[in-house]
């Protein structure tokens, strides 16, 4: 069932709960959400009417008669506002303008150094921003919100990146209130893995509501949705795989006594390290791409034991999370089939059977606009929240 099929009831229903019927898209007459709510026709009119004031709902139309003149129904505007998305990884950026409803609208993408610290990178991001915003058919239409991912831990309450460990001089710089300084709106920062996860599920399933998304590349980390809610921990902190010990495993070639971090196993540049070891030419996670995909035998084998490493952790994730979806994401998991292969052939033999009984693993269906496109999603969130909603229709109504 549909948040939009269950009643709310009770005469407390505000303009802002009412809008939230509405955000799935379909068009309906206030009859309908009379019926939805429980509300009084008169209360219902009038809540809608201040929508419509408001922009965020507009006329979509007609309902079929049965018998007098046709009811009118109305929708969701995704165009009564604009957001500014900004993917940050650790050597490019994707700076985006989506509607409300998280179309993508413009976007562009280009090399950047995250280690040439905030300023640098901020600065070239509104720059690019205020270019794209700047486009004739996105000038009248207002920006209400700018979402930004960013390749390390993220104190969720402030926006700051707290200690990461690729973003030298990033610790705790104010990145909201920097933006700010431009765009006079809420911005909101969170792990690159979060928003991930966020695009990924808006996008390919939106059904879902237990899903991981995993992020291989220079670093690993993981973004949790349980019960359809993104979740980030006590600090923001939640989904640190890159962190976790993987324990040994007898089909694993390293000793029994070697217990190292999952991030020292798996990662591009720990991937790398090893067919340096067997004297392949691998410096970096994109050299590794590249041998994989020209069939190197040790590259591949290297991937595939990746995989294994990381179906260690996730195997234990799955027992106690139980998600419905996994998506593996980033540059190496972009790499083929193999490091999938290996998480498959670990998390269905670790996991408990009830665990694995409906459990898909897959590899990202939406790929390097899922980060942009989950940036958005996370403001237009926020400000299409029942209380922002409502405050949005009082100062309309000023």
């Amino acid at each position: 069932m549909s948040d939009a099929d269950r009643s709310f009831g009770g005469a407390s229903t505000g303009a802002g709960e009412i809008f939230q019927l509405l955000l799935d898209g379909h068009a309906r007459t206030k009859a309908d959400l009379v019926h939805l709510t429980g509300l009084a026709r008169s209360t219902v009119s009038s809540r809608v009417d201040a929508l419509l004031a408001s922009g965020l709902v507009i006329p979509a139309g007609e309902a079929a008669s049965t018998g007098g003149r046709p009811p009118s129904r109305v929708a969701f505007n995704p165009r009564a506002g604009l957001v500014l998305a900004v993917d940050l990884g650790a050597s490019h950026a994707t700076v985006a303008v989506s509607d409300l409803g998280g179309r993508i609208l413009a976007s562009i993408t280009h090399a950047l150094d995250i280690a040439s610290g905030p300023v640098a990178v901020l600065d070239r991001v509104v720059a690019e921003g205020r270019t794209l915003l700047d486009d004739a058919t996105l000038r009248a239409i207002p920006i209400v919100g700018v979402g930004i991912g960013v390749p390390g831990p993220v104190e969720h309450s402030s926006g700051r990146p707290y200690n990461p460990p690729i973003m030298p001089g990033w610790d705790r710089f104010d990145i909201p209130a920097y933006v700010q300084q431009t765009f006079d709106v809420p911005v909101l920062v969170d792990n690159d893995v979060n928003v991930l996860a966020l695009g990924e599920q808006t996008a390919s399933f939106p059904e879902t509501t237990d899903l991981i998304f995993v992020k291989v590349a220079t670093g690993i980390g993981a973004g949790i949705i349980a019960g359809g809610t993104l979740q980030r921990g006590a600090q923001g902190s939640a989904g640190d795989m890159g962190h976790v010990r993987v324990p040994h495993s007898p089909d694993s070639p390293r000793a029994n006594d070697e217990d190292r971090d999952l991030e020292d196993l798996a990662s591009g540049s720990a991937i790398a390290a090893t067919l340096r070891a067997q004297g392949a030419d691998a410096e970096t996670s994109n050299d590794v791409v590249e041998l994989v995909r020209s069939g190197n035998p040790a590259a591949i084998e290297a991937l595939r034991q990746a995989g294994r490493d990381v179906g260690e952790v996730l195997a234990t994730v799955v027992n106690l999370l139980n998600p419905s979806v996994i998506v593996l994401g980033g540059s190496i998991a972009r790499a083929g089939e193999h490091l999938l292969a290996g998480v498959r052939e670990v998390v269905y033999r670790r996991s408990i059977p009830l665990a694995t009984q409906h459990l898909a693993i897959v590899q990202s269906p939406t790929g390097e606009r899922a980060a942009v496109l989950g940036a958005a999603v996370l403001v237009a969130r926020e400000v299409l929240s029942p209380a922002n909603v409502d405050a949005r229709v009082a100062a309309a109504a000023r």
